[in-house]
């Protein structure tokens, strides 16, 4: 007869209120009869509470127990029953009853012995339970903090990561590092720094650069980084030649020269122009644009042979010179007209006597060594750059402008084209001849970039790049000073942060650039002697050059890698013009789809350009603009702290310091993450827009029994890749370093996976399939394809191809060399060959 294991009824009424409850009472500390809680308490208190929880109790079933036979041991196993389920006979529930009723079970008599031992027992059991709960919630804080990178804004981590070489260094979180970040950019005097700077002459390669060079040196050396170094490039430069000035004068109809117009400030050129002498009819251009000659052409004005006079604005002077000498002008004048800037009488405006300088090279980088760095002693093939013009352009000033344009005759210009020339007609011509004589000389220039670095503890092998440029034609306050003065502040404010504490994952480099006006020459030349390292250790590159142009719109120009997280520091920044706002609230509440009103493509004329479109490094430039004009004095001697002040209207040192929180969080964000914040998956979105412009084609080419099936079909095993990627990602552990690296090293390079493996970079330089220039690019593709509708009358985006007409050849080699750069990004974001699955 099997005897039978007898326990209060006290017993198992708290065992079975614990399994409930969730008070923190264990069932099997049930034997003690003590509540967590409640361990000095009378009974009747005890069995109050005990009442009170069993009416709070979420669940409506009942917990019963069976007795179990073993070889040694009876126990007792619990069972969950649905309220209203029908019990075995032999058991009953297990209600809450006070003492007067325990033992009411029918057919049951059970005895109970409350031990005296159990109540001393009471307290050591609540501490235990107390000790055990508090070590599993700090156990479970310290887990939830550390992985918790994709929570969310409010509880992302970036600062998880302790020094194995300092087991002393205190942990920082995204906060802490924001604070800190915050705490010591406040600290710094950036509006004297650009006021300083702009007072200096500094054009690259003159003596006084030279001396500012070494001043920003003497500053860096304060400073606690890791490492400071220059490199020097040899480059040809083009300046005026002080003996033989420009010159412009009108030809009579015999050709002999007759009066000459002065060029009222004969240091303003544009570099890199072709030199010589140009004689043409005049005609009027609008902004030299493709579609203004098209327009032209079509209204009967003959632009072969001709000077075209253009604005400044809409395109750089490079295009403007490029797309002229394509459709067969001899030369070019550019001015800058009223109605671009500025014509608020409580702001100033460009002078009339004021010509704008620009370089006319259609490239970045010295174009007398495309492809190759410019290091001292270099032995370099006798090759130019394919951008540099073979037709003279020359800047003039908007009174000079003003006499050309009254010697128009011909049609009327259209009112979209009429400036505020004040008694211009704006004819578009053609007008008197005249002739134009440019005497710029080359000279092989010494040029120095400054480097300063802060190493990274985990990743010291993948730098976030943040650089400047230095010199200026001019003052350039706007146009350098700025952006040195938030560089250098920059420099200051992490040296500090990393003196107290902070340590970032990968390594931050800080570079002052020389040559920019001359189309980045400086971060040009660095690129082409360091690429097959850069490719590799590059992460971003973000510049800040013309980041303060006004006050009132802000722009980022940027590759779709970068726009999630420019969203999330932009929601993260207060606006510097609308109080109680972030720059994203600023923008969104005008703007449903913020990122169509925020974010641009990277312009050529930026050194962020180069980093994307040649190296293959996704980059980004901030811009502050005004609403409705461009900033008047870039690019000119007006180009002054006092008129850049006056612009904004004493709000520059709150721009400047958006500026600064932007760019430097943005830092924290790519040096201290994890894994690298780069949205891959954006690039499927980029194709699938352009792929709808080739759709509107597919008619055209099928009846020609072409198809553009292959190419929908690489951008289909991009995205799954990209998809892919993503759920291995959210999948992992992300405290393992190896699998983080890993996954890094596969986001860092999309942006490379883009560039054509199939052009030389040499002769294309530019070899990015969405961002560049040459024949691989999907562009090139597109304007191809409108001539299917053109038959070839119209000039290309290019103008390289005008008149050509379609060619099924050069079609069938653009598809081939689109479709297979967009393939091999697909296979390269697959990781391994044998996870690359795809029915291409």
């Amino acid at each position: 007869m099997v005897q039978e294991t007898q326990r209060p009824v006290a017993e198992l009424n708290l065992a079975a209120v614990s399994s409930h409850s969730g008070l923190g009472f264990d069932r099997h500390e049930a034997g003690t009869g003590v509540l967590s809680s409640g361990g000095g308490t009378s009974m009747e208190q005890r069995w109050g509470l005990l009442r009170r929880v069993q009416q709070w109790s979420p669940r409506t079933s009942q917990t019963i127990y069976r007795r179990v036979e073993g070889p040694q041991l009876e126990h007792l196993e619990e069972e969950d029953r649905e309220e209203g389920a029908e019990l075995p006979a032999q058991f009953c529930p297990m209600e809450l009853k006070g003492p007067e009723h325990l033992g009411s079970c029918p057919g049951r008599s059970i005895p109970i012995p409350w031990a005296a031992a159990g109540r001393k027992a009471a307290p050591y059991l609540v501490l235990t339970t107390l000790l055990i709960f508090t070590g599993a919630f700090l156990l479970g804080y310290v887990a939830f903090r550390g992985s918790c990178q994709a929570c969310g804004d409010s509880v992302l981590v970036v600062g998880e990561d302790i020094n194995p070489e300092d087991s002393g260094q205190t942990t920082l979180y995204w906060s802490d590092l924001q604070a800190m970040f915050l705490r010591f950019l406040g600290e710094g005097h950036m509006e004297d720094t650009i006021r300083l700077t702009s007072l200096r002459e500094r054009v690259a390669g003159s003596a006084r650069m030279a001396t500012l060079v070494q001043d920003i040196l003497d500053k860096l050396s304060r400073q606690k980084l890791d490492h400071v170094w220059t490199d020097t490039h040899y480059v040809g430069l083009q300046f005026p030649d002080p003996a033989h000035a420009n010159t412009l004068h009108w030809v009579d109809a015999d050709g002999s020269v007759q009066e000459q117009l002065p060029l009222e400030d004969p240091e303003v050129y544009c570099p890199y122009s072709a030199t010589g002498n140009a004689t043409g009819k005049l005609v009027y251009a609008h902004y030299g644009r493709p579609e203004d000659l098209q327009d032209l052409k079509a209204k009967g004005v003959e632009l072969a042979g001709s000077l075209l006079l253009v604005r400044v604005g809409i395109t750089s002077f490079a295009q403007k010179v490029a797309i002229a000498q394509d459709f067969g002008a001899q030369g070019v004048l550019i001015y800058p007209d009223p109605s671009d800037f500025y014509q608020d009488p409580h702001k100033p405006g460009l002078s009339s006597h004021q010509a704008v300088y620009g370089h006319v090279h259609l490239g970045t980088g010295d174009p007398y060594t495309p492809g190759f760095p410019s290091f001292n002693q270099t032995q370099f093939p006798p090759v130019e750059s394919s951008g540099l013009p073979s037709i003279p352009a020359q800047p003039i000033s908007a009174n000079i402008a003003d006499q050309l344009l009254r010697k128009l005759t011909g049609p009327v210009a259209p009112q979209e084209w009429k400036g505020h020339l004040s008694g211009s007609p704006y004819r578009l011509g053609p007008g008197p001849d005249l002739r134009l004589v440019v005497n710029n000389h080359r000279v092989s220039t010494p040029i120095s970039n400054i480097f300063a670095c802060i190493e990274g503890f985990a990743e010291p092998d993948h730098y976030v790049v943040i650089g400047a440029q230095r010199d200026a034609w001019g003052p350039g306050a706007a146009k350098s000073a700025v952006g040195t003065a938030i560089l250098l502040e920059l420099v200051r404010t992490f040296s500090s942060m990393v003196s107290n504490g902070f340590r970032p994952r990968r390594s931050l480099l800080f570079i002052s650039w020389d040559g920019g006006d001359f189309g980045s020459v400086g971060a040009t030349e660095w690129l082409e002697g360091y690429l097959s390292v850069l490719h590799l250790k590059a992460v971003v590159y973000v510049s800040l050059d013309n980041s303060v142009l006004g006050d009132g719109k802000f722009h980022a120009k940027t590759s779709p890698l970068l726009v999630s997280l420019i969203e999330n520091i932009l929601k993260q920044v207060d606006s510097p013009n609308h109080s109680g706002q972030t720059l994203y609230e600023q923008v969104a509440l005008t703007h449903p789809s913020w990122d169509a009103e925020v974010i641009q493509p990277l312009p050529m004329d930026s050194s962020a350009y180069s980093f994307t479109a040649f190296a293959g490094v996704p980059a980004v430039e901030f811009s502050f603009m005004e609403d409705d004009r461009v900033y008047p004095f870039l690019h000119t001697k007006e180009d002054t702290y006092e008129n850049l002040h006056k612009m904004l209207r004493g709000r520059l040192p709150a721009v400047v310091q958006a500026v600064a929180q932007l760019a430097g969080q943005l830092l924290i964000r790519l040096s201290h993450d994890h894994l690298l914040p780069l949205d891959f998956g954006r690039y499927g979105d980029v194709v699938l827009r352009h792929i709808g412009n080739l759709n509107e084609f597919s008619g055209d080419l099928k009846e020609r029994g072409l198809t553009l099936q292959w190419v929908y079909s690489a951008r289909g095993d991009y995205i799954r890749a990209a998809e892919k990627l993503r759920k291995e990602i959210y999948s992992s552990e992300r405290n393992d370093e190896r699998l983080m690296r890993m996954y890094n090293v596969r986001i860092m390079r999309v942006e490379f996976y883009f560039l054509s493996q199939y052009v030389s970079p040499a002769d294309s330089p530019f070899r990015h399939i969405f961002l560049g220039q040459g024949d691989h690019t999907l562009g090139a593709l597109v304007d191809h394809l409108r001539m299917l509708r053109t038959d070839g009358s119209g000039a290309a985006s290019s103008g390289l191809t005008a008149g050509l007409g379609f060619q099924e050849s050069r079609f069938r080699r653009q598809l081939a060399l689109l479709t297979w750069t967009l393939q091999g990004a697909a296979n390269a974001l697959s990781g391994d060959v044998w996870n690359i699955d795809n029915n291409f």
